[in-house]
């Protein structure tokens, strides 16, 4: 049997590592006894209404194919709930397209932006897909760098620094994922004015953006003159606790949604009309449940940070998502080296924040959307792991 058929893998992508995440979740899988504090995904089950609303739609013989944009009912849905939290108006005729998940939103929207050679600037740390996801179209993904000392929030003066000729859009992503980290309205307002005067884009990956602590969360497509130049993206599966369900959405000028929508309708079709049928639920209803799992979310992170801090782990405050991101710099290791230490030591998994790329390194993601309980457990056995590197 042939067994070189690497060679016919295209080589942009046999060049491409996978997932940080998934990858050291596999080893800790193997470890049943093990605390996982890494995937990032609410530890609540779906509300039950929503969960009822795709049962309803199962029953009623809600079964088939839907308008490659989505239902136009969840479409007016999704218009009526941006413009009244992010206050910004779209057209659900031609303005907002649902996919299956922002990943794969996002995926369109870049696949119908950016051409060979293009370059898409995105601060880091940052989610793992979203470099890979410029270089799988072609294009010339350029990091720019977020600090500690800032509490991982948004910097002007590193994007000015980062941008070369050539860059076509900036992928944001606040609050951020791994850090917590968000971005200020006047921030905002400064990253609008330079991507006006270098004629850029903004992709603003806001699926965080209910899950925000400190403050008022704000959409730099809100921002004068930014909603001709921004493309939202959002779904439900962090706020509403849906992420098997697979539902993301893009709002932005028609012209780049029908280009979306081209990529979309080739790739997809559509989303499947019983999640679609959900989450119409989830935005007409599921406030009070959002509400209560933030309250939820907000008490573990104030638990975490603090136990972190004093057995030593130097962790900012993040003002969003629901992951620490405490500093291993201290110890004289890499963060795959102290993850790995912790999960063979104590038990816990951790993320490398290597994972997430070069100005993550020294640092670890650690999720506190799992129980209170699990956290105090894995507080303890941590602290008991790290006395054993102090002594």
């Amino acid at each position: 049997m042939e067994k070189n058929l690497k060679r016919f893998v295209a080589s942009h992508v046999l060049d491409m590592p996978k997932s940080g995440i998934r990858e050291f979740f596999a080893i800790a899988a193997t470890m049943p006894d093990a605390i996982s504090l890494g995937i990032g995904e609410p530890d609540f089950v779906t509300p039950w209404h929503i969960r009822e609303a795709a049962i309803f739609a199962l029953e009623n013989g809600k079964t088939s194919y839907t308008e490659n944009l989505g239902l136009r009912g969840l479409r007016n849905d999704i218009a009526e709930y941006v413009e009244k939290n992010y206050s910004v108006s779209y057209n659900p005729a031609d303005e907002v397209m649902v996919g299956v998940g922002v990943s794969e939103v996002m995926d369109c929207v870049l696949r119908a932006l950016v051409n060979p050679g293009d370059k898409v600037m995105y601060h880091e740390p940052c989610f793992v897909s979203y470099g890979p996801s410029i270089e799988l179209c072609h294009g010339v993904a350029i990091p720019v760098k977020t600090r500690p000392e800032d509490g991982f929030a948004f910097n002007i003066d590193e994007v000015k620094k980062a941008w070369q000729p050539g860059c076509k859009a900036i992928l944001i992503n606040f609050p951020t994922n791994p850090t917590g980290g968000i971005a200020e309205r006047s921030q905002l307002q400064e990253l609008a004015k330079f991507v006006k005067e270098k004629d850029m884009l903004v992709i603003s990956d806001e699926i965080y953006s209910e899950l925000t602590y400190d403050g008022q969360h704000v959409s730099i497509a809100s921002i004068d003159g930014m909603k001709e130049r921004c493309v939202f993206l959002h779904g439900f599966s962090k706020a509403f606790a849906m992420t098997g369900f697979r539902i993301g959405y893009a709002c932005a000028p028609r012209e780049i949604i029908d280009a979306a929508m081209k990529v979309h309708q080739y790739a997809i079709m559509c989303a499947p009309i019983v999640s679609q049928e959900a989450a119409r639920e989830a935005l007409r209803n599921g406030k009070r449940a959002m509400l209560h799992m933030r309250e939820q979310y907000q008490s573990r992170r104030d638990f975490i940070v603090s136990r972190f801090n004093d057995m030593g782990l130097d962790c900012h405050l993040p003002k969003g998502t629901f992951y620490a991101f405490p500093s291993v710099r201290r110890f004289g290791m890499t963060s795959m080296e102290f993850a790995k230490y912790i999960l063979n030591e104590a038990k816990v998994a951790v993320v490398p924040g290597s994972a997430f790329g070069e100005d993550g390194e020294g640092f670890v993601r650690a999720s506190f959307s799992t129980s209170y309980n699990n956290l105090v457990e894995a507080a303890d056995r941590m602290e008991k792991a790290i006395k054993k590197l102090n002594v």
